[in-house]
């Protein structure tokens, strides 16, 4: 997948905004302020870090050599995702649905409820 799919697909998502909150060439991109998904647009090769359930992230890891622990962030609950070196797009994308929805599960009650009504 390449990055303007990415792209794409985060913002056609509910509540979702992309932001440069670090600097001018990290793009995040954000569900009600909380960050699910990140890529350094400046790198050479298109990675990005998504959230992940620890047991299910160890497993990707152990599966998959393009799937290895999160760049600059929490290893435990964060992998870095090369999206252009044979991944299959249909676990791309699950991985990024599971990113999403696991910040939406711990956004506050009053956010998920504006989420639904979106």
């Amino acid at each position: 997948m390449h990055i303007e799919a990415f792209r794409k697909y985060c913002l056609n998502k509910k509540g979702v905004e992309e932001t440069f909150p670090f600097d001018e060439v990290t793009l995040v991109f954000k569900v009600m302020g909380k960050m699910f998904a990140l890529t350094g647009l400046a790198r050479e090769d298109f990675t990005v870090n998504l959230k992940c359930d620890p047991d299910w992230a160890q497993e990707l890891r152990e599966s998959h050599y393009q799937i290895q622990p999160g760049f600059h962030m929490n290893k435990k609950h964060w992998n870095t995702v090369a999206f252009e070196d044979g991944l299959d797009d249909e676990l791309l994308i699950k991985m990024v649905d599971h990113s999403y929805n696991l910040v939406v599960a711990k956004l506050k009650k009053s956010d998920r409820e504006l989420l639904g009504k979106l």
